[in-house]
């Protein structure tokens, strides 16, 4: 807390006495959190939070900063210079995600103020989700829900009805094996299943624990039967899976991508698709998000498509809600916060107790 410059006078009953008056420090919260991590918030900080699903349009980001000590952002929230020139008094930013490519890190650097995610919580609810996306494209199941809702379902069993791919005993290429490949191709070896890896960093773990190979990315693409994204976004992988890629694939592999929407060219992606180049793809994440209404990859009946949501398990998320109070927390108590994005800012501004 901090100490108010002139004391408050209190009249309590019959006695009055002296007290300072203690401010807390201010944070807007761009979105509802789930509650135990909210509750935190609220007690440590004067807090204002957004209070519609959507996110709040970057004007109304730019006015809510003008006042406050600490920002609570989401990946769809555009955090920026022009956002840091508006918030004179902003000290870090508190992410809920594992990502931060809406932040400009460089920027914030530059000016002191601290960026924290939430890793590692969500690793498993990831890899949980990408291999749903994997069942769910291999044996076809979104297509078989709709033919059961739709009245298509006339005959009771035929051989041919619905047939898909067997999962177990199939090669998984993991693209990128940090803590979420490594989760994916831990549930593929279950399955009995043949792991290749490809990844610019070592992972010796991966190989030893799993008995995965690693090979260059083209040779992963022209070998497995489902190919796995987790990769970060960035410059470097920024539409890593493209044509020339795509063509790499077998006819009868599938994609399965919950990393980041632009890591996969998608107009790419559809052509390989309606040319029979893949077999299927199973999408958690779009160039474009929300995904368009006339995004022509929502026509294919090859796809498996969900809106953003491989981290969206109650436990997960309210575990995420927790972290991003903890770092902000441990920042205004002097404190490195436990999951600093810009390790370097600390060189710019050391940490200093403010609550």
């Amino acid at each position: 807390m901090r100490k108010c410059n002139k004391p408050i006078l209190i009249n309590s009953f019959a006695n009055q006495r002296l007290v300072n008056c203690m401010s807390k420090p201010k944070i807007y919260v761009t979105r509802e959190l789930p509650e135990r991590g909210l509750n935190m918030i609220k007690k440590y900080f004067d807090a204002e939070v957004w209070p519609e699903y959507a996110p709040p349009p970057k004007k109304v980001i730019l006015d809510k900063v003008k006042y406050v000590d600490a920002l609570t952002s989401l990946l769809s929230d555009k955090i920026d210079a022009e956002v840091f020139n508006a918030a004179p008094k902003l000290k870090v930013v508190s992410q809920l995600a594992v990502g931060f490519d809406n932040i400009d890190l460089a920027e914030a650097t530059k000016r002191g103020i601290y960026v924290t995610n939430t890793p590692e919580v969500l690793t498993d609810t990831t890899a949980d989700f990408a291999w749903a996306l994997l069942m769910a494209v291999a044996r076809r199941v979104a297509e078989a829900d709709r033919y059961v809702r739709s009245g298509q379902w006339k005959v009771a069993w035929h051989p041919a009805m619905l047939a898909g791919r067997d999962v177990y005993g199939a090669t998984i290429g993991v693209v990128g094996a940090g803590r979420i490949g490594y989760a994916v191709a831990k549930r593929a070896k279950g399955f009995d299943m043949k792991i290749l890896f490809y990844d610019v960093v070592p992972r010796p773990e991966i190989e030893k624990d799993l008995g995965a190979k690693k090979v260059d990315m083209d040779t992963l693409l022209k070998e497995s039967d489902f190919v796995s994204i987790h990769v970060p976004l960035m410059k470097e992988t920024h539409h890593l899976i493209n044509a020339e890629k795509l063509k790499l694939m077998k006819k009868t592999a599938y994609l399965i991508n919950n990393s980041r929407g632009p890591v996969v060219d998608e107009k790419a992606l559809y052509e390989a698709l309606k040319k029979g180049q893949i077999a299927g793809v199973g999408l958690d994440v779009f160039e474009q998000e929300p995904a368009s209404s006339d995004n022509p990859l929502l026509k294919l009946d090859n796809v498996v498509l969900a809106p953003h949501i491989s981290s969206a398990s109650l436990e997960t998320r309210s575990k995420m809600s927790e972290m991003v109070a903890e770092n902000l927390i441990a920042f205004f108590q002097g404190k490195k916060p436990p999951n600093l994005v810009n390790a370097d800012v600390l060189k710019v501004k050391p940490p200093s107790k403010l609550i």
